[in-house]
């Protein structure tokens, strides 16, 4: 692989110049100069176009899936690879890690691409210019978000007290920032989304920002910190504005396969078209091992467990088990009559298919960011944490019945089904609901429990039955790319 990079700033925001099969090369700026970009309207709009592109890089999108879900109890890798997903994987992290450099190098490009269009646009009474810099305060807030997660402790461990991720607010790339504290990180996410409430007014489609889109996404960040009146608040709003709905039951199996801005219930997505479809580079091709795919990374034996106490639970069609066949196609039966699992390195293969067969291709999907289930678990959530357990089990309730459960398969304070506590069915219905959409990792330690990976997997060392990862523990999060503190010595190293 070759690269050509021209630094934009000392501690390594780079800009893409050439790249082979396995990068994306950017244009964002439809061919025009630095200085038609910087003093025209329509250069900053192709300016904003181009932070699109960067989080959809997937030197940010795949690597911040693999940092996340990877990372969490909802998979099991069946086999070594020389891919560093692997060290994610089994968080055994390196300092020279090359994903976790490219993640942090297309972020900070992508900070540093709204900076320009916010240095350069004034709030006005054009609603227009408003919606355009009210985007780009959203996607600084959201990178910085994601930033934060990866190299910051929970905000919740110690109040966000501890070192956070650099913070760039301008343009001048001779600024060497240090880190700044967590909560420090957190207000200025903060007070971005609020701002970008503000400013923006137009209902764009679920590809882009919008005054919904951030409302959904403060909710999550008032969430990881612990501001539960804050989170419910506003995942209420966005329930009641009434621009989402859930996708019925009827087709809830068919959710990634379709473009999200046909899905009434996305309220935003990473949107991929058939030319960004990166094959065996794909999130998907890790999933399902078809005629492109890999399919070496297959839904754990505790997460299964989990979704199949209920084998109505509409769930289980994310997950699809891979069955030896017969020279006539038919599924092999052992003499029991039970089907025979295919395995590969000796681990049963269940395919997951949230991330494959958008519109049909086999490694084509539109990561969601965020929908409108996760509104009424965040409300759930947070209406425990208020002291209203009943109102959080009915929240609960609607994303079960969605899931096609009823009558006892409900949750009630007269009906538990062996649960002692409100917030442990949340969390757990969390974990049916958005596996393997990137939340997991996130719920378990902001919650400040220990992520038990006690199914097979190559994440276990020899004669190992479980992996204990602790909330306390450092690799929660990762190492900052030791390139960068090279660059930066004001940059402090994760312990």
């Amino acid at each position: 692989m070759i690269n050509r990079y021209k630094t934009i700033l000392a501690m390594a925001l780079i800009v893409s110049a050439t790249a082979c099969k396995k990068s994306l090369t950017l244009d964002p700026y439809a061919g025009m100069t630095t200085e038609q970009v910087v003093t025209t309207f329509e250069g900053l709009q192709a300016a904003t176009i181009g932070t699109y592109n960067y989080i959809k890089d997937p030197y940010y999108v795949r690597n911040y899936h693999i940092f996340s879900e990877y990372a969490s109890d909802n998979v099991s890798l069946s086999g070594t690879t020389t891919d560093p997903l692997f060290y994610a994987y089994n968080y055994q992290h390196q300092k020279n890690q090359s994903n976790v450099e490219n993640f942090w190098r297309k972020a900070y490009q992508a900070v540093f691409g709204t900076n320009v269009v916010i240095e350069k646009v004034a709030e006005s009474q054009d609603p227009v210019k408003n919606q355009l810099l009210g985007e780009n305060y959203f996607l600084r807030a959201m990178v910085n978000f994601d930033l934060v997660k990866f190299f910051g402790r929970p905000y919740t461990d110690d109040n966000g007290e501890s070192l956070g991720v650099m913070l760039k607010t301008n343009t001048i790339v001779t600024e060497l920032p240090s880190r700044s504290k967590v909560k420090d990180v957190y207000a200025l996410v903060i007070s971005d989304l609020l701002k970008s409430i503000k400013l923006m007014n137009s209902t764009k489609n679920n590809n882009f920002a919008s005054k919904e889109v951030a409302m959904a996404l403060l909710s999550r960040v008032y969430l990881y910190m612990g501001d539960y009146k804050n989170a419910f608040d506003y995942a209420d709003q966005v329930i009641k504005t009434g621009r989402y709905s859930l996708v019925p039951s009827t087709g809830y199996a068919k959710y990634f396969t379709g473009v999200p801005e046909a899905n009434p219930e996305t309220i935003f997505a990473i949107r991929h078209v058939l030319k960004d479809d990166r094959l065996d580079d794909a999130i998907g091709s890790m999933y399902w091992g078809g005629a492109i795919g890999y399919g070496e990374m297959y839904a754990s034996q505790s997460y299964r467990s989990l979704v199949n106490k209920f084998p109505e639970d509409l769930r289980n069609s994310f997950v699809v088990p891979q069955y030896e066949k017969n020279e006539d196609g038919t599924i092999k039966k052992d003499a029991q009559g039970n089907p025979v699992l295919q395995k590969r390195n000796g681990y049963p293969k269940y395919f997951i298919n949230k991330y494959s067969f958008q519109e049909g291709y086999e490694t084509l999907s539109s990561p969601v960011v965020l929908r409108l289930a996760e509104m009424y678990l965040t409300r759930a959530e947070c209406a425990f944490q208020l002291g209203r357990p009943n109102d959080a089990l009915a929240d609960v309730n609607i994303i079960r019945t969605r899931a096609g459960l009823s009558g006892n398969a409900l949750f009630s304070t007269g009906n538990m089904m062996g649960y002692t506590s409100v917030l442990d069915v949340i969390l757990d219905e969390r974990r049916l609901e958005f596996a393997f959409e990137s939340q997991r990792k996130f719920d378990v330690f902001r919650n400040k429990r220990t992520l038990n990976r006690d199914y097979p997997g190559t994440h276990l060392a020899s004669g190992q039955t479980s992996q204990q990862i602790p909330y306390t523990d450092p690799r929660v999060i990762f190492f900052i790319p030791e390139n960068d503190i090279t660059l930066n010595p004001n940059l402090i190293q994760n312990p």
